[in-house]
């Protein structure tokens, strides 16, 4: 039995295929599931000296560039300053939907070195939505944070290049990459926080509330079987207008009738996984 959850929390229930048979009844998702266990397990060191890499230097060119952009911040600039911002929530917001419904709809975690590195944290989250607030800080935006080092360090390039003639005709650009690159690095915290909904800091409900980032209801969408909507999980503004569109939708049956691999194959795979 599917729930289908609307975004105001409310929802009716209706019927789904379950496996039938001896030992495959329908899995219980959660820490104790047994797809949930075997892929936390796949969490290596390697994969973790990776994240604890990434996390350091994004930060660190962060840092250098807040501080350069202040430093060559003029009035003039305050309009394209906002838009430059506006639009470089709005691109994370659509990135973090395409990367997202990427790995939870293509792909597999037997896949060489990538399947078992990014792929995997998508199959447990969808088998153990929880898993993720027990993550701590680096496991958490470890890859995030890998995504925006390269233009976070082509940023700071410039900055130490450029003239200063040169940095006053870019400043809106590098205002809508240090947006674009701060959106993407915050993502998957921000996905933590909707599912945390005990002990958030206040301003972070606040910012749910007012949907500035995802808010915990909303996300709640994306989280009944089959996962197949609602995939933007930065501020969530962009999942409305491409369900109303069926933009993944049509993408997918695109890529099915070109490739003819099914969506979700690998997901429904690990969900059914009972040993």
């Amino acid at each position: 039995m599917a729930r289908m959850v609307n975004e105001s929390g409310c929802g009716e229930e209706t019927r789904s295929p379950e496996p039938q048979g001896p030992g495959r009844g329908a899995a219980r998702a959660g820490p104790q599931h047994a797809g949930a266990r075997e892929l936390a397990n796949l969490y290596s060191p390697g994969k973790r000296c990776q994240e604890w890499i990434c996390v350091v230097l994004c930060f660190s060119l962060m840092a250098f560039n807040f501080i350069h952009l202040l430093a060559n911040f003029h009035l003039g600039h305050m309009w394209y300053l906002l838009l430059g911002i506006v639009g470089g929530i709005l691109t994370a917001d659509f990135a973090s939907g395409l990367v997202h419904w990427g790995a939870d709809t293509w792909g597999s975690v037997e896949l060489p070195i990538f399947g078992k590195a990014f792929i995997r944290p998508f199959r447990e989250h969808h088998i153990d939505p929880t898993a993720i607030t027990r993550h701590d800080l680096i496991e958490t935006n470890g890859d995030n944070c890998m995504l925006t080092i390269f233009p976070l360090a082509n940023m700071a390039f410039n900055f130490l290049t450029l003239s200063p003639a040169e940095i006053y005709h870019s400043y809106p650009w590098y205002c809508f990459v240090f947006a674009l690159a701060i959106f993407v690095t915050l993502t998957n915290q921000i996905h933590k926080w909707s599912h945390t909904y005990f002990g958030l800091p206040r301003w972070v409900v606040f910012l749910q509330d007012c949907h500035i980032i995802l808010p915990r209801k909303h996300h709640r969408v994306h989280h009944v079987s089959p996962h197949e909507t609602y995939f933007c999980i930065t501020t969530g503004w962009l999942n409305y207008p491409l369900e109303k569109l069926g933009f993944w939708r049509n993408l997918e049956d695109l890529i099915q009738g070109v490739t003819g691999e099914k969506p979700r194959a690998d997901d429904l795979k690990w969900a059914h996984k009972v040993k």
